[in-house]
Order: C-alpha cells, then structure tokens, then sequence
C-alpha cells in the first residue's frame, strides 16, 4: 500500500460539503506518494428490503433511498448530502452506497415480524437491524483470532452514541436489538431505546403532541441524556457524581444485560461475547457491570484484564470468551466499494 503523508493540508473554514470535498479531492490528488481516486465508498444507514448488497449509486438510486429519511432521521439525510454533494463535484466518480441494513437481511422470518396486520409487513413495516457494517467487519476479525469458536454463538455490544446488540451463528445475523428504525432496543445517547407504544399515544392525547415533536423527543431528548439531564457523552456521566448520572449508567448496563439474555435465548445459548464501539472498547466500568449483571450465562470476567481493556477479558475456565475488539467500518466500505468498482 502507499505511504500516506503525515503532513495533513492546511486547516480552513469550509461551510459547504462540496466545497470541502472539493478541497480535499485536491489535496488527495496534489499529494505525492498517493494512488488517485477511482471511487468513493459511502455508509447508507438504510437500505429497505430492496437493497441488500453494496449498491452503485445511480440518481434513480439515491432518489428511492430518500423514502427510508424517515425511518433514519438522524442519518439519512447526512448520507444522502455527502453522495449528492460529490456528485456536483465529480460526477464522473462511481460512488458505491454501503449500507447498515444489508448484514441483517439474511435474518429468519420470525426475527423480522412485527405483530401487525400483514397488509403492513406488505408496505415494509418490519425488523431491519442497524450497525450491519460494524457486525460485519467484528464478525470477520473475530474469525481471524479466534477460529472456529467465532463460528459458534455469539453476541456482539455495538455501543457508542448509537446502541445495539446483535446474535450471530457462523459469522451470520440472526436477531438484533434495532428494528424498523434505529430508535429501538438498548438506551442510546440521546435516543429513548424500545418504549411502550402506548407512551406515545399518551403523549399525543395528554400533550398534543404531533409527529415532529416525538421524533425531537425519542432521538434528541431521550437516552442517556433524558435520564441524566446532565449529559449524553458516557465519560462525562461516569466522571459525574451525581446521582443521576449513576443512574443513567445503571440503566444502560441493566438494558445490555437483559438483551443479552433475550440474544442468547434466540442462540440457544452463548459461547461468545463482544464489546465494539468507543463506549464498549473504553469504558471498562461498563462492561464490568454487564458482565457482572449476566454471570448466569456463564461469563467470568477477569477484573484485571478489563481495567486494562486488554483484548480478551474473560477469567480461564469462563464458560462464555468475553473480547473487546475496534470495529472499523471504513475499511468494511472501502472493501466493498473496491470490488463493485474494480472487480478485486
């Protein structure tokens, strides 16, 4: 591989996504030393069931992918921006959309079903599951350390600002803790995780709210925000001493562990268990409070090995393997893009 410079270019003022595209593909190309660009990968978050592998990214694409903003309200609409605005800028680049969904797809009926009328399951109201590029690249690193024991029953903790859980079998999806959008499953930084329907129809005829207002509340007020009211960022609330700090924490570690019992029953059991994500490979208080919370399901974590967040934290003799390993999407979209682009 080339050998990318160290010198970064100059910091600028850019208010503009093409503008800062079109300075940094120029700065990329001037640069000594670097191959040029022949594509460009993007992170979609949804995909719908149409899209179920990496995608070329035709206008006809990219206008069906808007009918997903409002399943992904907090991400949609930033992809879309990016692919658009390198578009206007270099409409001869193939642009390949990459998208979170797609690692679910290959989920059994049950593990998708709403109990809904099934005219609804028609239009596309069911469980998609989100993080797919990060399950996918855990899913593969996990194989290269840990061989076959990666292709048994594991459960892979996605936690950063954005929350959740998936079971897998033989590197595979088979249940996750997202469903139709990405607001559901664990307690997020600002988002509510699963609520009771009927909350909302509370809301509603108590507080007249409408849909704009609820979506404001359930992704940007809610979570480890709401709880707290001091703060969405894990390190600031595990600095805190407030009790509601403590209590936001607890409520996050309790939501993981009893997701990791549900994971594990749609295993059949658990022989792995993963932490990814800047909260999940930093904040060793966390996991030592899920691990200790799901002891049950045989996982003896070594104290000592997590304070260090060394790679494997599990205590010889554990039932379950506990790992905490970096997930790197990029480089799961950078894969993709290469071989929809050049074949490779």
């Amino acid at each position: 591989p080339p050998t990318v410079p160290t010198t970064a270019p100059r910091a600028t003022a850019i208010y503009d996504h093409q503008a800062a595209l079109r300075d940094l593909l120029d700065w990329l190309e001037k640069t000594p030393g670097l191959p040029a660009v022949v594509a460009a990968g993007h992170r979609v978050v949804h995909g719908g069931e149409e899209y179920s592998d990496p995608q070329l990214l035709t206008p006809e694409t990219v206008t069906r992918l808007e009918h997903f903003i409002p399943l992904a309200p907090l991400h949609q609409p930033h992809n879309l921006a990016g692919i658009r605005a390198l578009r206007a800028v270099r409409p001869d680049l193939p642009q390949v959309g990459c998208f979170d969904t797609a690692f679910h797809y290959v989920q059994p009926e049950l593990a998708k079903l709403f109990a809904l009328p099934h005219t609804y399951r028609e239009e596309g109201v069911r469980r998609y599951g989100f993080h797919g590029l990060s399950y996918e690249y855990i899913a593969g690193a996990l194989a290269e350390i840990a061989g076959t024991s990666a292709t048994g029953r594991v459960v892979v903790a996605h936690l950063g600002n954005g929350a959740s859980m998936c079971a897998m079998r033989d590197g595979q999806s088979v249940a996750s803790t997202m469903g139709f959008t990405a607001v559901e499953g664990l307690p997020m930084g600002t988002r509510t995780g699963s609520l009771d329907p009927g909350v909302l129809i509370y809301l509603i005829e108590r507080h007249g709210m409408g849909a704009k207002d609820l979506t404001n509340l359930l992704y940007k007020q809610s979570g480890l925000l709401g709880l707290s009211g001091i703060s969405n960022d894990m390190r600031e609330l595990l600095a805190s001493s407030d009790p509601s700090a403590k209590l936001a924490v607890d409520y996050f570690c309790y939501r993981i562990a009893r997701e990791l019992g549900s994971l594990a029953a749609a295993l059949n059991g658990l022989d792995a268990l993963v932490f990814t994500g800047g909260i999940g490979e930093h904040a060793a208080a966390v996991r030592e409070q899920v691990c200790t919370r799901s002891g049950w399901l045989g996982i003896e974590m070594d104290p000592a090995a997590n304070a260090e967040s060394r790679r494997r934290i599990d205590r010889s003799g554990s039932r379950v393997a506990v790992w905490v390993l970096p997930t790197n999407e990029e480089l799961i979209i950078a894969r993709h893009t290469r071989q929809l682009v050049l074949g490779k």
